[in-house]
């Protein structure tokens, strides 16, 4: 399911506000945590009752209106939100066609494995609770933005590939390509061909995001630090750290361009490089004409400044 949400843009998303964190998680709210638990522990298959509850406005002039059964975690990749389960790491930019793809297959697999189980003469109640003991690690109904998620997260066992690169070196693993190729969605050799083709997607996508950083540097960034310190010729007292800052931006450019001319020429690799070299050194850069965007003059910036793409519907 990682895998199936993993692309240069979601990488900026995953884990920051609104966005769920990379490990993929399952919140089926509490009252059906506890129905798990319950079966595991040799309990009923049936009677998980979902009662709707009365939820307060916090306004004296109003009623309380009827909530879902179980609250909506916002920071669970995997939310139980009343009457379906919402999976909230798709990015924006993504065709959500793979990422349903890949909830079928993983759906279909557990279908068949409980079929597996229950041809073997096994009574059905014993086959599920034997199956949420085995993945009742994945349930997680706690906050996914807390600090000790991920540590607790590591001892349950969960992955956090938190990069793209991370990901995609899982997608083609023997044990997805065997799932494949049981429920006859890819072949081995098909598997291997989508994972180069998400590798090459994400290559692609930074390496275009890099080259446009330094020509927005070279022809619009840098020619207006020089009109700027122009303007202090005459009155250097004013100048303050201008010179420093502006200068980082040319060394900033100029390590970019170093760091590009030395990209790997194996796929995997070259993934992993851009991730663990080639972002860094643009996050870098980027911090450096964040505070520029302050230094020059009003009008001399030559793109949108954070004011303006912030608060322009306001004036």
């Amino acid at each position: 399911m990682r895998c199936a949400v993993a692309h240069a843009g979601n990488d900026h998303r995953l884990g920051a506000q609104e966005a769920p964190p990379a490990i993929i998680s399952l919140y089926p709210g509490q009252g059906f945590e506890a129905h798990v638990d319950s079966i595991i522990a040799g309990g009923a298959l049936l009677g998980y009752k979902a009662e709707k509850k009365m939820q307060s406005t916090g306004c004296k002039a109003s009623m309380a209106v009827e909530a879902n059964s179980e609250d909506r975690n916002r920071t669970a990749p995997f939310p139980h939100c009343g009457n379906r389960f919402e999976f909230r790491a798709v990015g924006s930019s993504q065709n959500c066609s793979f990422p349903v793809m890949i909830c079928n297959v993983v759906m279909a697999a557990g279908m068949a494995h409980l079929a597996d189980q229950l041809a073997t003469g096994k009574k059905l109640r014993d086959c599920v609770a034997e199956m949420y003991k085995t993945n009742r690690h994945v349930i997680f109904t706690g906050n996914g933005y807390s600090a000790e998620w991920p540590e607790e997260a590591k001892k349950s066992g969960l992955p956090n590939l938190n990069t793209t690169p991370k990901a995609l070196a899982t997608f083609n693993s023997a044990k997805n390509k065997a799932i494949f190729q049981k429920l006859k969605v890819y072949e081995a050799d098909e598997t291997d061909a989508r994972a180069e083709v998400m590798y090459e997607n994400y290559n692609t996508t930074l390496a275009i995001e890099a080259k446009t950083m330094i020509h927005m540097m070279e022809t619009g960034i840098l020619p207006a630090c020089a009109k700027d310190l122009q303007k202090y010729t005459n009155c250097k007292a004013l100048v303050g750290d201008r010179e420093q800052v502006y200068g980082s931006i040319k060394a900033g450019t100029q390590k970019l361009k170093e760091v590009l001319s030395k990209v790997p020429h194996s796929i995997q690799e070259e993934a992993t490089y851009y991730c663990d070299v080639v972002k860094p050194q643009m996050v870098a850069l980027r911090e450096v004409v964040d505070t520029t965007e302050g230094l020059l003059e009003s009008g001399l910036y030559p793109y949108p400044t954070y004011e303006t793409l912030l608060y322009s519907h306001h004036h």
